[in-house]
């Protein structure tokens, strides 16, 4: 406590980029500390001292150069960050024992320099800062304590609170010198008459993150929590601790969000102690860890129960071994046994408490899903299991990688929420509307007017296709790429497009065989809309391109069983938005007594239906200009589709597009995950637009994908929306206009 310290030590440091309240968002370097000891005993102060540090990377920015007076040359002769740290604590220590003191504490005038400078760099570099640098007082919050009427904390700056309390303001020019300066002044001046005033109350940094679980029942506060998107996909809750290292994240407050296939898909929602702390984080947005560049958004406490709240007394009881290193298992056979897993680890990397520190991961029946969990007591034990990456057990090769908490809990709902047969709703048919009348799935026929590609890489998008098309691009059909993907959801390395016509396709096929692209060789073969039609159902093509006939093809259809049931929409529950879509295609066009014509329809994820089908999956994608970038797009999450149309008065009225008909479309793209319509309403406010003419677009999992359509009454309108609007924060945030028409 620093009421206990003999000292003050009070402490400045500025960037070589943004200073000020905007001090470390930019990821710049220290460049300079600045700092005075104050003896709290004696009113006296000590020696200012004023260093300039050496950055990595030799580059100052304008502003830094105007507000500190700095130039490169004067910065390149400067120690680097952990020398001059090292003078710090030598320097504080000498004068410490010249004043017969023994203990100190850091004054800063705003905890960023601690916070958000200082600690971020010194983990990228691992750097071992000192313990003082683990706690400090803020001067704003102990002066607002000694005059709260002299306004809200963060609005609090030197000058005014030196004019508060009747003293001048220093007139020194040279930045970190004037700050200090002042706040000596200011300090000297709260513990004297008539404020007599005690610093007390410390902040902390905590040195390591603490996971743990959170229940379902917990309550989180959204002003708390925030996404972080772009994560490498091994990145563990400690290495995400680590990016937002100088903040303090709740216990168990990392929370990895896993894809489809129950792999991470580079996202994690992080809780925080309180709101400053996220706020603190947002400034963090589009820094690195690593290579990449980390996004970081706005979340609600609701999105990170979802994820991270658990009511399992197994997972409770797994975890509540304390300082335990958690290993994943995945690929394990399903017979395989307690034993089995702990021979295949070895004497080298023991489990803690033996079978008890392993947990199976099981479907609601009992059925084993080949995940497991695995405990180790340290470090050393988890590495050697590790190196069992790959190997095999059985008939099999077991991943294994680490491991959270928050993730066990996250993997064990989303299989105990797996539907039973026995559970499922009366029909597994869901009407979702789509964009635009005609639908995406062609109609069979054997006119040769499209090309199948072979041999894509499997990184390769939408955007690489069309650049390998080159010239024949302007003659595809709207809507008409399509790419496949195999069991686990992952590009398959095929591809088909429809053609203009047969001619074009022909055209396509002789001029861009065996083209390269991305340094591999890509086959173009000419085929039909109906041999298409059958691998997008589902069905194989052999190695010459062509169709086996369609009766030996499986069906994708629901057992007659099921087929039977009356059609009324059903509501996808919760948890149905977290299975892997097995059929990820729409199905063609079905007309029956309660669906129109022109309504595809989507099947919710029956692993017991369909899990020994031999399917392909198919990702549409439409084409330029209003083409996503991303895989799957439905119009809304599966569950919400299908409570708009069950309280839709009239069975016909589920024909009715989600979009008007009529009017002129602007894409908007950037959005925050948690937008609704009504803030997209309430941005394009006096254009004249109705709830009906927002379509928010969603993921295969019912997130938000970051984009929406909107429908304008007429083009003028729309352009004119654009033009205005494009500048204009969304809450916070920079989105992306594009007019469509």
């Amino acid at each position: 406590m620093a009421s206990h310290s003999d000292t003050l030590v009070v402490f400045f440091g500025a960037t070589a980029g943004a200073n000020g309240g905007k001090l470390g968002s930019d990821e710049r370097e220290i460049i300079l500390l600045v700092w005075q000891i104050v003896d709290l005993h004696e009113k006296k102060v000590g020696k200012l001292q004023r260093c300039l540090v050496k950055p990595d990377t030799l580059e100052l920015t304008d502003q830094c150069k105007e507000e500190t007076g700095l130039t490169l040359d004067e910065v390149v002769k400067a120690e680097p960050l952990d020398k001059v740290l090292q003078q710090f604590q030598q320097s504080v220590s000498s004068e410490l024992k010249c004043l017969g003191r023994s203990t100190y504490t850091l004054c800063v005038n705003s905890p960023l320099v601690i916070r958000q400078a200082l600690h971020p760099e010194a983990s990228k570099k691992n750097l071992v800062l000192p313990e003082c640098f683990f706690s400090f007082v803020d001067v704003r919050k102990e002066f607002h304590k000694c005059c709260p009427n002299a306004g809200p904390v963060q609005k609090l700056e030197l000058p005014s609170m030196l004019e508060y309390v009747g003293l001048p303001a220093v007139s020194e020019q040279l930045m970190g010198v004037r700050e200090v300066s002042s706040m000596v002044q200011l300090t000297l001046c709260i513990l004297a008459e008539p404020y007599n005033h005690k610093f007390s109350s410390v902040e902390t940094v905590k040195y390591k993150f603490d996971s743990g679980t959170c229940s379902k029942t917990e309550p989180v506060d959204s002003e708390t929590v925030i996404r972080a998107r772009g994560l490498p996909w091994q990145s563990s809750d400690q290495d995400i601790a680590r990016f937002f290292k100088g903040l303090s994240i709740a216990k168990g407050g990392v929370a990895l969000c896993l894809n489809a296939q129950g792999r991470r898909n580079g996202e994690a929602l992080v809780r925080f102690v309180n709101s400053e702390h996220r706020d603190l984080a947002l400034e963090r947005h589009k820094h690195h860890m690593g290579s990449r560049y980390i996004e970081v958004y706005k979340a609600t406490g609701e999105e990170f129960l979802k994820i991270a709240g658990g009511t399992s007394n197994e997972v409770a009881q797994f975890l509540s071994k304390e300082n335990q290193v958690i290993i994943r298992m995945r690929g394990l056979p399903f017979t395989a046994t307690p034993q089995e897993v702990l021979s295949f680890l070895g004497p080298e990397s023991p489990v803690t408490d033996g079978a008890e520190g392993l947990l199976f991961v099981k479907y609601p029946d009992g059925r084993p899903t080949g995940d497991a969990f695995v405990l180790f007591s340290c470090e050393e034990y988890a590495q050697n299991a590790l190196k069992k990456h790959k190997q095999i057990l059985g008939k099999r090769y077991i991943e294994l990688f680490r491991s959270t908490a928050a993730e066990v809990q996250q993997v064990l709902n989303r299989y105990m929420s797996t539907p039973l047969i026995s559970t499922l709703p009366p029909s597994p048919i869901v009407p979702v509307p789509v964009l635009a009348t005609p639908p995406f799935l062609p109609a069979a026929s054997s006119t040769r007017d499209c090309v199948r590609l072979r041999g894509l890489p499997y990184t390769a998008g939408i955007e690489d296709i069309l650049e390998f098309m080159g010239e024949h691009t302007v003659d595809i059909k709207p809507h008409g790429v399509h790419m496949v993907l195999n069991q686990q959801g992952r590009p398959s390395g095929d591809a088909f497009i429809q053609m203009k016509s047969s001619d074009k396709a022909f055209m396509v096929a002789q001029k861009c065989h065996k083209k390269t692209m991305k340094d591999r060789y890509v086959e173009v073969f000419q085929c039909s809309t109906e041999e298409m039609s059958i691998v997008l159902m589902g069905g194989t093509l052999n190695r010459s391109g062509l169709s086996p006939p369609p009766c030996k093809l499986p069906c994708l259809s629901p057992p007659t069983a099921y087929a039977a049931f009356p059609t009324p929409p059903a509501i996808l529950s919760e948890a149905a938005l977290y299975q892997p879509p097995l059929l990820a295609a729409p199905r063609p066009p079905q007309t029956t007594t309660h669906s129109p014509a022109h309504t595809l329809a989507y099947y919710p994820p029956h692993p017991h239906l369909y899990m020994n089908m031999n399917m392909n999956y198919t990702a549409y994608y439409p084409s330029p200009p209003v083409s996503p970038s991303t895989v799957s797009y439905f119009a809304a999450p599966p569950g919400a589709v299908a409570a708009a149309v069950a309280a839709q008065p009239h069975p016909a009225a589920a024909a009715s597009p989600v979009l008007p008909q009529h009017g002129a479309l602007v894409r908007m793209q950037g959005l925050p995950y948690n937008t609704g319509v009504k803030d997209i309403l309430s941005f394009f406010q006096g254009y004249q637009l109705q709830p009906d003419a927002v379509l928010i677009l969603y993921n295969f999992s019912g997130q938000c994908s970051g984009e929406a359509l909107i429908t304008f009454p007429s083009e003028e309108i729309a352009r004119r929306a654009v033009a205005e609007r494009s500048n204009h924060p969304f809450y916070g945030q920079q989105v992306h206009l594009i007019f469509c028409n």
